[in-house]
């Protein structure tokens, strides 16, 4: 049984086009790291959803997490519409790092990794900004902005896995293929 340790329907959308059969679990596992290195970080939530899945329903377990990071400092999801706003004036025509960490557990063993995607955003005015925070989008995602929604216009461009800024780097894919899973 292959379980994926997410409420995130990007995350199960991204999966279910290359396997067909599993199941999604999301993980009740804390959040909460005060860890400062954003693949350290990612990867540390990504393995707690991951364990504490797994100690509940068994299989093999998929965990992820994702965070945007600029100049090493992370930004997770907005906790209001102000604190969004000034995420998203924070990357406003400047290179910041998405960052997705994974934890497979596959009989018992730990298989865990991160992923690193670039991305430039254009100048974004105060206007847009506001009117795409009014739109509610932003707020449930990390940096706020998700670059499958409306937000794909600010991007310049991006150096690395797309399906890694949605939140799941196609990596993970691959590591199931290599563990024995039946992709495509």
């Amino acid at each position: 049984m292959l379980v994926l340790a997410s409420a995130s329907p990007r995350r199960r959308e991204i999966l279910a086009r290359f396997i067909e059969d599993f199941e999604v679990v999301p993980s009740r596992a804390s959040e909460e790291c005060h860890l400062r290195d954003p693949e350290d970080y990612a990867v540390e939530l990504a393995r707690r959803k991951a364990r504490e899945v797994y100690n509940r329903v068994g299989g093999t377990v998929i965990g992820a997490d994702t965070v945007v990071s600029i100049n090493g400092h992370i930004l997770g999801k907005p906790k209001s519409k102000e604190h969004a706003f000034r995420m998203l004036k924070m990357l406003s025509g400047r290179v910041h790092l998405v960052t997705t960490g994974y934890c497979i557990i596959h009989r018992g063993k730990e298989h865990c990794g991160a992923a690193v995607t670039e991305v430039k955003f254009r100048e974004l005015d105060d206007g847009l900004i506001r009117e795409y925070i009014r739109t509610g989008e932003p707020m449930d995602k990390a940096g706020a902005y998700g670059i499958q929604g409306k937000a794909g216009i600010f991007v310049e461009w991006i150096k690395g896995d797309y399906y890694n800024v949605v939140g799941f780097p196609l990596e993970i894919v691959w590591k199931l293929r290599e563990l024995g899973f039946r992709v495509m």
